[in-house]
């Protein structure tokens, strides 16, 4: 009998009636998102969301269910985000390394092979490396911005470079 009166409560939401509350789902989207193509966006994602299946409401308040809707799909989106792995664009100032001045093709070649050495490299060794000898940081500048000391940092750099001699002699 139960189940009877709580079936009778609900009513299943007009997708009809979904136009009616664009305008305040759309700024509370903005609210959350902070832009108004994302909150756009999130309007859409939400709107897709309700749609895809029947929705029965216990209440009248159809805005309430549709802002709980609109919150939910915006912190699952930052989570799905936040799983994928960011671009960063290249600094304005970044110089691409010029390669036209390689006097053979196998100078080209040696070079890729260097760079494959290097990111084969145990992390702590190619960090050292990467900063002083391919980024250009001074010892101390390395040291600073990978949080170690000064010796640290010419020890990792040493030993480095050891492992890649080592291991472009063997190719």
């Amino acid at each position: 009998m139960l189940r009877a009166d709580r079936m009778s409560s609900e009513r299943q939401l007009d997708p009809q009636a979904l136009g009616d509350h664009l305008d305040r789902l759309y700024r509370a989207a903005w609210s959350l998102c902070g832009s108004r193509e994302d909150a756009e966006d999130l309007v859409q994602e939400t709107f897709l969301q309700v749609l895809r299946r029947p929705r029965f409401m216990r209440s009248e308040e159809d805005l309430g269910y549709l802002l709980r809707v609109l919150r939910n799909t915006f912190i699952d989106s930052r989570r799905t985000a936040a799983r994928r792995p960011r671009e960063t664009p290249m600094p304005e100032d970044f110089e691409v390394a010029d390669t036209s001045g390689f006097a053979s093709p196998e100078a080209s070649i040696d070079t890729a092979a260097l760079y494959s050495a290097i990111a084969e490299l145990p992390d702590a060794f190619r960090d050292a490396v990467v900063a002083v000898d391919v980024a250009g940081l001074s010892y101390r500048e390395a040291a600073k911005a990978l949080h170690v000391r000064e010796a640290t940092i010419t020890t990792r750099v040493h030993r480095g470079r050891q492992r890649l001699a080592d291991a472009l002699r063997l190719d």
